[in-house]
C-alpha cells in the first residue's frame, strides 16, 4: 500500500511549536497550495486549498525557528485522519499530513537570517513505526535552497495558455 503526499506551498501563519507529553517536539504548520485555470468562459478561476501538516523531532524544532508566515515550503509525508471529540462530544475527523521531509524552497535572499546551520538538510521529522523501530535512517543531504522555480501555475511566465 501507499500513502504518500507531496505538496509545495506558502505557510499561512506562523508555525506553532509544541512539545509532547514525553518532550518531543511537534510543530504544527498550515499551508496553502493554489491553483489557477481559465474556465470555458475564459475567466480566470483561482482556487486555494489548506494542509495542516505535523513536522516533529529536530526538524519541528528547524521549521518552528527558521520558518515563518509566507515561506515557501516543500513536504513530503503521509495522510493521516485523526478522530476526536469536540466540546459537545460529537465525533470530528481532522486530516493531516504527518511530514517526513521539509524543504525550505525561498531564496536565502529572501530570508530574515542567512544562518541556518543543521537545518540545511531534509531530516526525518516523524517517528518511525513497524519494520524500522528501533533502527535509526539518516537522510541523505539535500540542499533545501534549491530554487524550484514557482510553486503555482498563476506565478509562472507563459502559463496563460495551460490547458489545465
Amino acid at each position: 500500500m501507499l500513502n504518500k503526499a507531496m505538496i509545495i506551498g506558502r505557510l499561512g501563519r506562523e508555525p506553532e511549536l509544541k512539545y509532547t507529553q514525553n518532550g518531543m517536539p511537534v510543530t504544527t504548520l498550515n499551508i496553502a497550495t493554489d491553483e489557477s485555470y481559465l474556465d470555458r468562459d475564459g475567466n480566470r478561476v483561482e482556487r486555494t486549498e489548506w494542509h495542516r501538516v505535523s513536522v516533529f523531532q529536530r526538524a519541528a524544532e528547524n521549521c518552528a525557528q527558521y520558518l515563518s508566515k509566507g515561506s515557501l515550503v516543500y513536504v513530503e509525508g503521509r495522510i493521516q485522519t485523526r478522530k476526536w471529540q469536540d466540546q459537545n462530544g460529537q465525533d470530528r475527523f481532522s486530516t493531516d499530513i504527518v511530514a517526513n521531509t521539509v524543504r525550505f524552497l525561498d531564496k536565502k535572499s529572501d530570508r530574515n537570517n542567512d544562518d541556518f546551520g543543521d537545518s540545511s538538510y531534509s531530516a526525518p521529522s516523524a517517528p518511525q513505526y513497524g519494520s524500522q523501530r528501533g533502527s535509526q535512517r539518516k537522510a541523505p543531504m539535500q540542499d533545501p535552497m534549491e530554487d524550484l522555480g514557482s510553486p503555482f501555475p498563476s506565478e509562472a511566465s507563459d502559463m496563460d495558455d495551460t490547458p489545465f
